[in-house]
This record gives C-alpha cells, structure tokens and sequence, in this order.
C-alpha cells in the first residue's frame, strides 16, 4: 500500500493549492506582502515566509489572515478542501519506493 505521508506537507502538492489561495486573497484585497504582515501585526518576512512555503501556516493563523484580509474563513478553507480533492481525483498516483 502506497505511504501518502512520506513527503512532508509543506512540499506537497497539495499544499500548494493552500499558497496559492492566500496569495490569491492578499492580491484580490489589493495588499503587498508588507501590508498584511502589518495588518497581522508581524514582522515584514511573515507573509513571504508562508507564501512561499518556507514556513507552514497553521489553522488558528489562517483565521487571522482571513480575517486580515476580510474573508470568511470557513468558506475560504472549504475551497481549498475543494481544489485538493478534485486535483487528486485527476492527479497519477505516486508510485511507492519502500
């Protein structure tokens, strides 16, 4: 049986679909990276850091970013739900190297 949790979730393709839902958001609210890391009261490289997958973002964050930005969260999140699994439905099984 193929181990889908060999690849950590930050690398995977799925995660992806996450990072481009925020850098999504931020640029429909017509905000830089700098501008909402202001708004989230965090350092300049926050936003940078998670839009580019070298930090992880976690759900209690997330709320706060949607909340920054003015979208509601649960219908943001059940968007990206949706793209992952349709993307997965469509997606060549990874094959197993154990």
């Amino acid at each position: 049986m193929q181990n889908l949790f060999m690849t950590a979730s930050i690398q995977s393709p799925e995660y992806q679909h996450v990072l481009a839902k925020l850098v999504k958001m931020r640029d429909d609210a017509g905000l830089s990276q700098r501008d909402l890391a202001k708004l989230l009261e965090r350092e300049n490289s926050f936003v940078w850091r998670i839009e580019t997958g070298k930090r992880r973002l976690d759900v209690v964050e997330f709320l706060w970013v949607c909340k920054a930005l003015g979208r509601n969260a649960e219908v943001e999140y059940r968007d990206i739900i949706q793209k992952i699994i349709k993307a997965s439905k469509v997606a060549k099984p990874r094959k197993n190297h154990a």
